[in-house]
């Protein structure tokens, strides 16, 4: 039976690949990957003949998932992902799935990643982070998801598209507070840039911003006295905003460390006021 390889592919520059995977894709009787485009111009930068390619992408999975089975039954496939892990953050892991269900062996072969390039250029601590992968594209499930990590000590990290980046950013500072954040754009490519500074200042940063993000903000490390203070100040802004009151109570009591029902009173409160 067949290996599936899951091979990690340059996040923008076309040198940050290891020679292990170089070797894997030239000899694979197939590769299996988000985008054919992308892989073709890799494999063509390193001199290697292209093998036969299959797109699989969150659309057509479910039907190229048997094609791709039915291929590790004679030899060994590639996975390979637009960019960085295969996987991480794309489609690749329903194939995984597939394939560990199959009896496959599946071998990693390490390589470029937005998330730990980010990571370590951040300045911000590493030492335990949070993953929250590609942020809601709706503004409600987006500052749902973020007051439920808004108490983590843990660093957050993000991916973000550029038309939605200055939304999220709005969003982050609403619901965790000004903190600092370091804003990764483009990594490893020619106009690469890492914004290091607070959620606010990154707002005034990034007017028109483009290219591939990645967002590191700093984790929760209040104390309740000093988040409980300002408790009404925040109600009342989000109220300003629109957001339900539902949500916003979740949101502060998140950060707040306060019950829901010492929140939605104040919240109640400023609603006579």
């Amino acid at each position: 039976m067949g290996t599936l390889y899951l091979v990690a592919t340059p996040i923008g520059n076309l040198e940050d690949i290891t020679l292990r995977a170089l070797r894997v894709l030239g000899e694979v009787a197939l590769i299996a990957a988000e985008d054919t485009r992308t892989v073709r111009k890799l494999l063509a930068h390193h001199g290697i003949g292209a093998p036969k390619l299959l797109s699989y992408t969150e659309r057509n999975r479910a039907a190229r998932t048997p094609a791709i089975l039915a291929a590790l039954e004679e030899g060994d496939v590639a996975l390979v992902s637009e960019a960085g892990m295969p996987g991480i953050s794309d489609p690749g892991v329903h194939l995984v799935e597939a394939a560990v269900a199959a009896g496959h062996a599946v071998v990693p072969l390490p390589g470029a990643s937005a998330l730990t390039a980010a990571l370590a250029a951040s300045g911000l601590p590493t030492r335990r982070f949070h993953f929250l992968g590609f942020l809601p594209r709706q503004a409600g499930d987006r500052r749902r998801l973020l007051a439920e990590v808004a108490a983590l000590p843990d660093t957050l990290v993000a991916f973000e598209a550029p038309h939605r980046l200055r939304a999220s950013l709005g969003d982050l500072l609403t619901v965790l507070g000004d903190r600092r954040v370091a804003v990764c754009r483009e990594l490893t490519k020619l106009y690469e840039e890492v914004f290091r500074g607070t959620l606010s200042e990154a707002i005034e940063h990034f007017v028109e911003p483009r290219g591939e993000l990645t967002l590191v903000i700093e984790g929760g490390g209040k104390s309740k006295r000093e988040v409980t203070m300002d408790v009404d100040a925040e109600l009342r802004s989000l109220k300003r905003q629109g957001m339900r009151a539902r949500d916003a109570v979740r949101a502060v009591a998140e950060r707040s460390g306060l019950s829901h029902r010492e929140v939605y009173k104040r919240w109640l409160a400023l609603a006579k006021r």
